[in-house]
């Protein structure tokens, strides 16, 4: 699968089959995640973890034993370039059947750590399990999902918008399929924080804030989300030709309360390039 089918099949797995990884799959998964890069130029930290030989616990995962953990310094940016990374190995492991899910505060956060071994200026978003899916979802797992809403997002005009705030964007090819690719990123309790202004050849990216997610260090959990987003923003350009270029120069465009300028994507054809 490729493009949007990859997107839209992918959904967060809770429920696995109770098989061990095999040792060829978490090589990849390792070597694949250890090679992707972010726009930011921030390397991300990774380690596989195991549930017995660690002793961790998730109480929403029934069935896996192998999690992959990733950290990152503190640093300005550390949170989109985790998220925009974390996706790159969450959509691999989806091309290979392999079933993820993103876990920020559904663990016992201490362990996990611990066994990653993380040092006091690293910071450790989030963790997946990886493994097969079950047949069938647990019933924990199909209410978790009704709860959020897992399978709807918000509408188009509700998330992208022409020019600025105050005009709803009716796309065209690229931004169409880019930004559709955008809406069904993942985030945390289905918040759906981004909102893009799409001005020309340039799409820039605000999160909406929601309570809750800065932690008392500053840490913002949906600075994450942003980072998925992102991804899939320029996931989505590349399959159709195109290259975007990473600018943080704030086009001084009016926001409306709670909105937060984060970064903007200058489109290119591969073939100007």
């Amino acid at each position: 699968m490729e493009g949007m089918e990859l997107i839209r099949h992918r959904r967060s797995v809770r429920t696995f089959d109770g098989n061990a990884l095999r040792a060829d799959d978490a090589e990849k998964i390792l070597d694949y995640a250890a090679r992707a890069e972010n726009p930011y130029g921030i390397e991300i930290r990774w380690k596989l973890l195991h549930a017995g030989k660690d002793h961790l616990r998730a109480p929403v995962i029934t069935g896996a034993d192998t999690y992959i953990a990733g950290c990152v310094r503190r640093m300005p940016h550390a949170e989109e370039a985790f998220g925009y990374t974390f996706e790159q190995v969450v959509l691999f492991a989806e091309a290979m059947g392999i079933g993820t899910t993103w876990i920020a505060g559904t663990m016992d956060r201490p362990a996990f750590e611990k066994a990653l071994g993380l040092q006091e200026d690293e910071v450790m978003p989030c963790v997946s399990p990886l493994g097969y899916p079950a047949d069938r979802m647990s019933l924990r797992e199909n209410v978790m999902r009704r709860g959020v809403k897992a399978d709807t997002r918000m509408e188009f005009s509700e998330l992208f918008f022409d020019g600025n705030f105050d005009r709803p964007l009716v796309a065209t090819a690229p931004w169409q399929e880019s930004l559709e690719m955008v809406r069904w990123a993942p985030s945390a309790v289905n918040k759906q924080p981004w909102r893009i202004v799409v001005r020309g050849q340039t799409a820039h990216v605000y999160e909406k804030h929601s309570k809750g997610y800065v932690n008392a260090s500053g840490w913002d959990l949906q600075k994450v989300d942003i980072g998925i987003a992102m991804l899939h923003l320029v996931y989505g350009l590349e399959c159709q030709g195109y290259s975007a270029h990473l600018t943080l120069e704030d086009p001084g465009i009016p926001v409306p309360e709670g909105m937060e300028y984060v970064g903007s994507f200058v489109l290119r054809y591969k073939n100007d390039e």
